[in-house]
């Protein structure tokens, strides 16, 4: 049995979608970031930077910070997701997003999505990042079924609800063939499908 700490993010879903492809119980208990939830006292406790998601294992008795490292958790403990013999290629990818691809594209969200208009240079900047982060990965799907190989990895599970915000990035998924490939292949698993919804609003994956 699971709590996940999570507000309705792109690092919320990386988590609950894990946990629907691992078939693990789990319940939501909200943080409301917008309303300061996340510097309470309690959750502090269990997140020196007051983020989500957080993750408790209560028969490990583990408190899980950071996404990324929350995935990896999971993979080694269900030994799904995270193939020993292409360990190094699934770090990489997935050290990509938690450094490059999430906080760059998080950047463009303020910049283009939130606040548009406050700030030429970083509209201008964070839009220019987030085209070639398209254009890169669409370069290595154009090679690779998945991030990391030929298997479904933590690495796509990591970084596919990113991409399923491209509405907001105003880049043109449909013009990125191989990219547009990969994220209609994962968002038609059952596992991703529920596990986007996790907060029971029915939200549904975007359409490219």
């Amino acid at each position: 049995m699971f709590t996940l700490y999570s507000a309705d993010t792109p690092n919320g879903k990386k988590v609950s979608i894990m946990l629907e492809e691992i078939g693990a119980t789990y319940k939501v208990e909200k943080i409301n970031i917008l309303k300061g939830d996340q510097f309470k006292p309690a959750f502090s406790k269990i997140s020196p930077f007051n983020k989500i998601p957080v993750l408790k294992d209560h028969k490990n008795k583990k408190t899980i910070f950071e996404s990324g490292a929350i995935l990896i958790y999971l993979g080694e403990k269900y030994k799904k997701f995270y193939d020993k013999k292409d360990k190094l290629k699934i770090l990489q990818w997935l050290m990509a997003q938690m450094a490059y691809i999430g906080p760059m594209l998080g950047q463009h969200h303020q910049f283009h999505h939130y606040n548009s208009g406050k700030s030429k240079f970083g509209e201008e900047r964070y839009f220019r990042i987030s085209r070639v982060i398209y254009k890169d990965l669409d370069r290595r799907l154009s090679k690779s079924k998945f991030l990391a190989g030929s298997k479904y990895s933590i690495a796509d599970i990591a970084t596919f609800p990113w991409i399923a915000r491209h509405e907001w990035h105003d880049i043109g998924l449909k013009k990125h063939k191989h990219l547009t490939r990969w994220y209609k292949e994962i968002a038609k698993r059952k596992a991703v499908i529920k596990g986007y919804d996790f907060m029971n609003r029915g939200e549904t994956v975007p359409k490219v």
